[in-house]
C-alpha cells in the first residue's frame, strides 16, 4: 500500500503541539492502547491534515480517529464536524469517531471497533 501525502496547513503545527500536551482523559486512555504499534500500525496524535487537526492518525491506513468531548454534541458543532469529516474523506482519509465518555467507559469495545476498521481497510 503506497502512502499518500496529504497537504496540511503549517500554521496548525504549533497548535497541534499544544494539543498533544493537553489531551483529554479519553484521548490519553486511547493513546496508551494504540501507541507503539500495539494494533500493528503506527498512529500519531494531534496531526494537521488540510486545515484541521485530527486526534489520532495512521498514515499507512489513512485512518483518523476522533475522540469527541461534550462540545461535539452541540448543534452547531455537529454541523462543523460533518463538514470537516466530508473534507477529510474527500482527501482519502477514513474518519471514525468515538465519544470521550465511550472511550473512558468502554475502551475494550472502542479498541475492537478500531481493529475491525483496520481489518476492513487492509482488505480493500
Amino acid at each position: 500500500m503506497k502512502r499518500k501525502i496529504i497537504p496540511y496547513n503549517p500554521k496548525l503545527v504549533a497548535l497541534a503541539k499544544e494539543l498533544r500536551k493537553n489531551m483529554t482523559l479519553g484521548e490519553v486512555s486511547l493513546w496508551r492502547e494504540i501507541n507503539n504499534k500495539k494494533l500493528g500500525f503506527r498512529f500519531s496524535r494531534q496531526i494537521p491534515i488540510d486545515n484541521y487537526i485530527v486526534d489520532f492518525y495512521c498514515k499507512d491506513l489513512q485512518l483518523a480517529i476522533e475522540v469527541d468531548g461534550s462540545i461535539h454534541f452541540e448543534d452547531r458543532q455537529q454541523e462543523k464536524d460533518a463538514k470537516r469529516q466530508k473534507k477529510l474523506e474527500s482527501l482519502g482519509v477514513k474518519v471514525i469517531r468515538f465519544s470521550d465518555w465511550g472511550v473512558k467507559n468502554n475502551l475494550s469495545w472502542v479498541l475492537r471497533e478500531i481493529e475491525k476498521e483496520i481489518f476492513e481497510l487492509q482488505s480493500e
